[in-house]
């Protein structure tokens, strides 16, 4: 299993319009995506001012297009080990792969805390 961080409303506008689309799709070639271990560090290094997010849930194997795991070009964030890979979608996320949506929010401590059923 991985996990794309993203907004409700994102997921929404997909669910009405077609495969889910990340703007980093278009911009870089690929959408992000981590493992249940990057989550956290992720969340709390690119979504600083978000204090909630949605997950999506993906099972790589129902994948209609190429998944790869990369090192980040400019290095992990704080948390990650150096040499960990993370997973890259090479093209739109097809629904099929998406077996749960789930939120994340801050806890009173303003950290990123995953869901009890990740």
């Amino acid at each position: 299993m991985i996990y794309h961080l993203t907004f409700r409303k994102n997921w929404k506008y997909a669910l009405a319009t077609g495969p889910y689309r990340d703007k980093s799709l278009d911009k870089e070639g690929f959408i992000h995506c981590s493992t249940a271990s990057q989550l956290v560090p992720v969340a709390m290094d690119f979504f600083p001012n978000r204090r909630k997010l949605t997950i999506l849930a993906i099972d790589e194997t129902r994948l209609t297009v190429p998944l790869k795991w990369e090192k980040p070009s400019g290095g992990p964030p704080p948390g990650v080990p150096a040499n960990e890979k993370f997973p890259h979608i090479y093209g739109p996320i097809n629904f099929e792969a998406v077996v749960k949506t789930l939120d994340m929010e801050r806890n009173a401590d303003d950290v990123f805390v995953p869901p009890d059923n990740l």
